[in-house]
């Protein structure tokens, strides 16, 4: 079996300054969003690199704020109310895909009526982007220490220092799990579903049904949280609950959307070489 790492949350200590990698992993998966946001903008109208870097600016706060309201609401408000100022130290881990969601769906909507577009429109666009972030955040995760699967034999396993047995113990690395089903295998079926143009609504809802079956998938091997522990039997756990829902909407979502089969526009190489050649001229 393999051997934890035990990787130094800090990368960088400059006098009193720490940068953590748990942030970082963030940065990169926000610069990672806006290459791909930018690069399928050349092909979609009406969307441009300006869109895209207020799009991802609206997104980055909805995903901090909403992130961070959900884990304390879902999983341990009983914690932040005893210490509150708990609630800022978010170097520590402590972020809710669940809750970010919610906080970049109410992000968008703002982001659509600025921008007077249709929030289908809009979650279409931010679904493809949404993936790398998760795969880079798991990776934080996993740097942290924390989100461990169950204890097993299986030669999946990793050998990792649990302080609550006092012994290490092989547990399944679902943090790079996650990171491999949510992350990578996710963004690649979204790349391939909307390269053609798709009904509104449709790219999205896939993105909600491929997270949620994923999430609710890896939540077998996955340790239920210690503050929450199994909901139901042995099995059901927070997270699964959480996914169901997105997978119903995320179904529901396609299938109002093939109805409507309202899709949007992508430019044809002609319009990108015409769009690059303005931009140019603007820039001289």
């Amino acid at each position: 079996m393999w051997s934890y790492p035990e990787i130094d949350p800090v990368a960088v200590a400059i006098g009193p300054l720490s940068i953590h990698w748990y942030g970082l992993m963030y940065l990169i998966g926000f610069t990672g969003a806006f290459l791909i946001g930018v690069y399928r903008a050349k092909r979609i109208e009406p969307w441009n690199s300006d869109f895209v870097g207020d799009l991802l600016f609206y997104g980055a706060v909805g995903v901090i704020l909403g992130g961070r309201l959900g884990y304390i609401l879902f999983y341990d408000l009983a914690h932040y109310l005893e210490a509150p100022l708990d609630v800022f130290k978010v170097w520590q881990g402590g972020m809710s895909f669940h809750g970010g969601l919610l906080g970049v769906a109410i992000a968008t909507w703002l982001f659509a009526k600025k921008t007077n577009q249709t929030l289908f429109s809009v979650w279409d666009f931010v679904a493809v982007m949404a993936p790398i972030g998760l795969l880079t955040g798991r990776v934080g995760n996993f740097i942290n220490g924390e989100l461990w699967g169950k204890v097993t034999d299986s030669p999946f396993g990793m050998l990792v220092y649990d302080s609550s047995l006092n012994a290490v113990v092989a547990k399944y690395p679902t943090q790079l799990l996650e990171a491999f089903l949510e992350g990578l295998v996710l963004l690649v079926l979204l790349l391939w579903y909307s390269r053609k143009p798709r009904p509104f609504g449709s790219v999205a809802g896939l993105f909600l049904v491929g997270y949620g079956f994923f999430r609710f998938f890896v939540e077998f091997y996955r340790a239920p949280d210690v503050q929450i522990g199994y909901l139901y039997g042995e099995w059901l756990t927070m997270g699964q609950v959480l996914s169901t829902p997105m997978i119903l909407a995320g179904l529901g979502l396609m299938i109002y959307a093939h109805k409507k089969q309202s899709s949007p526009h992508y430019r044809s190489p002609e319009e990108i070489q015409a769009l690059k050649s303005v931009e140019k001229e603007t820039k001289d």
